[in-house]
């Protein structure tokens, strides 16, 4: 697969991503009117409480069995550590270039979440589909590869609205302490760090994560849902036509804050540039070294699409949920969708780069 297909390949789903959010800044404008603040804040609370749970339940319920969970082991401590290395990378940027305090936690966040979801349910098939891929027959490329990235994405999705939840949470209560100028006792603090974990535990989109994985590796359960003899099939029916509302939604609100972003935000261009350097940079090395490791421990199975995955979600631009919870607590929304323009418009090259990159190392 030459440069110039492998750029197509990656581009389409960051095209699409931008064209809904030009979308969504068209109709945020004064001309339309039709997706103002108060509107945007109330579509992102039905995401946040609908269509992200039933997303993430209807994709892990169907396409991860016990058996996948056992033999994919290595893939949620690849996952982990993405999180956790662009966490570190995150608050160094935010140590070193000293953004304004309700940044912090979107810049860590940014740095440690990769987009998970639509990106790879398009890359991974798309890859298995081109002449010369070296993951062997094409269909069955396509069904293992959508399973991957389904995992894959109920893996992110639970990081993500758990780990990056508190960072973004944390910043947003943090700065509006300050702002308000409180001081509070050692025993409130502690208090409320406990009600916050309760709270991100019980958060729906945590909730949906597990009630997938719950009837996804459980047989008899799994068997009241899916498949074409299921008697209560109409529920995952349901739920799946439900979460397929998710990204459009968060895309649409994403353009609209766009707007007011481009307006009145001012986020550092060394900001912009060391998540961009993060992200593009820095991580995807380390995921390369990290898979290389694995295999060379033998904690992977033989199967180069596997690999090839793992080293992908190194490599993506920030997850599209983190403007959703900048929205839901209502901190840094216009530099939140600043930051995504720029990741997003440099997205394609890079994931084409070192798509190109993983293919010649498992080739």
């Amino acid at each position: 697969m030459g440069f110039l297909e492998l750029l197509e390949v990656a581009s389409m789903p960051i095209v699409q991503v931008l064209l809904i959010s030009i979308l969504g800044a068209f109709l945020a404008t004064d001309y339309c009117s039709l997706l103002s603040a108060d509107t945007r804040r109330s579509v992102n609370k039905l995401v946040f409480v609908v269509f992200t749970p039933c997303i993430m339940f209807a994709n892990l319920a169907q396409t991860v069995t016990l058996q996948d969970i056992i033999s994919w082991w290595f893939m949620p401590i690849n996952v982990g550590i993405t999180f956790l290395v662009g966490g570190i990378l995150g608050w160094l940027v935010v140590k070193l270039l000293n953004p304004k305090p309700q940044l912090h936690g979107l810049i860590i966040a940014t740095c440690a979440s990769g987009n998970m979801g639509n990106l790879m349910l398009i890359l991974v098939p798309a890859i298995c589909d081109e002449e010369g891929s070296p993951f062997g027959n094409r269909s069955v490329c396509r069904s293992i590869g959508l399973s991957y990235a389904s995992f894959s994405m109920a893996l992110g999705g639970f990081y993500i609205w758990t780990y990056s939840y508190q960072l973004v949470r944390s910043s947003a209560t943090q700065f509006k302490a300050l702002a308000a100028a409180g001081l509070v006792s050692t025993r409130t603090y502690i208090n409320d760090l406990l009600h916050q974990i309760l709270e991100e535990l019980f958060a729906p989109p945590t909730v949906g994560a597990i009630l997938g994985f719950v009837f996804g590796a459980t047989n008899w359960l799994r068997n009241l849902i899916i498949g074409e003899n299921a008697p209560l099939r109409v529920i995952q029916d349901s739920v799946k036509l439900l979460g397929e509302g998710t990204i459009p939604c968060i895309t649409l609100i994403l353009g609209g804050n766009l707007i007011q972003g481009l307006r009145s935000s001012a986020v550092k261009t060394s900001v912009i540039v060391g998540v961009i350097c993060v992200r593009y940079i820095i991580l995807p090395v380390v995921g390369v070294g990290v898979v290389h490791l694995a295999g060379n421990l033998g904690y992977l199975p033989p199967d180069p699409l596997f690999r090839y995955v793992l080293m992908l979600q190194f490599t993506l631009p920030p997850a599209m949920n983190i403007s959703t919870m900048a929205q839901l607590f209502d901190v840094a929304q216009d530099e939140c969708a600043v930051i995504f323009l720029w990741t997003y418009l440099v997205a394609s090259l890079a994931l084409t780069v070192w798509s190109t990159i993983f293919l010649s190392i498992l080739s």
